[in-house]
């Protein structure tokens, strides 16, 4: 299914070169009197590689479809994470590699989209936003309410935000996972 590169959306599979890319970032440009273009961040799917192309805003993107599954995140051990298929109760394991940054954000029962292709997992989509504790942070400050200083704040999943200073150890907040940016206090 040709779509024009504008409607590029991270997440998508695409096929470029005759071979199959998972879109990760993608930047319209127009750079003042020039014509405008598309700046996409791929990752090859057969070998991870991560490359970036530039798109002609009136390129034919050939978009893969690929077969999506609701899949609930268990556990993990080392690089292997395990889910299930809340259907048929099925376990899978997925390596860190084709998760990719995914692992910064998954929890126990998170829900999760798994994309296969040829009956392969090839990639994760997770959900807009994920609540996750604060496990190491500075002191909170009581009267800092509003405010644009910020400060890093170690999450259970070892990720670690900019958030604000009245946010304190133990904390469950909400973090955008598109942008791995502090949204707001669950």
């Amino acid at each position: 299914m040709a779509i024009p590169a504008t409607q590029m959306r991270p997440g998508m599979i695409i096929k470029h070169n005759d071979q199959l890319h998972l879109v990760f970032h993608v930047e319209h440009r127009t750079p003042g009197n020039l014509r405008a273009f598309i700046q996409a961040k791929l990752r090859n799917i057969r070998t991870n590689a991560m490359f970036e192309h530039r798109f002609r805003s009136g390129d034919a993107i050939e978009r893969v479809v690929v077969e999506e599954v609701a899949m609930e995140f268990l556990y993990n051990d080392g690089d292997d994470y395990y889910f299930m298929n809340p259907d048929d109760y099925e376990q899978i394991v997925l390596k860190a590699s084709t998760l990719g940054d995914v692992v910064e954000y998954l929890t126990p029962n998170l829900k999760i989209t798994v994309s296969y292709f040829d009956g392969k997992a090839v990639g994760v989509e997770p959900p807009g936003t994920v609540e996750l504790t604060v496990v190491e942070t500075e002191p909170g400050i009581k009267s800092a309410t509003a405010s644009s200083v910020t400060k890093p704040a170690k999450l259970e999943t070892g990720l670690v935000v900019q958030v604000p200073p009245f946010i304190n150890e133990g904390e469950k907040i909400r973090v955008d996972t598109s942008e791995g940016t502090y949204l707001s206090r669950a």
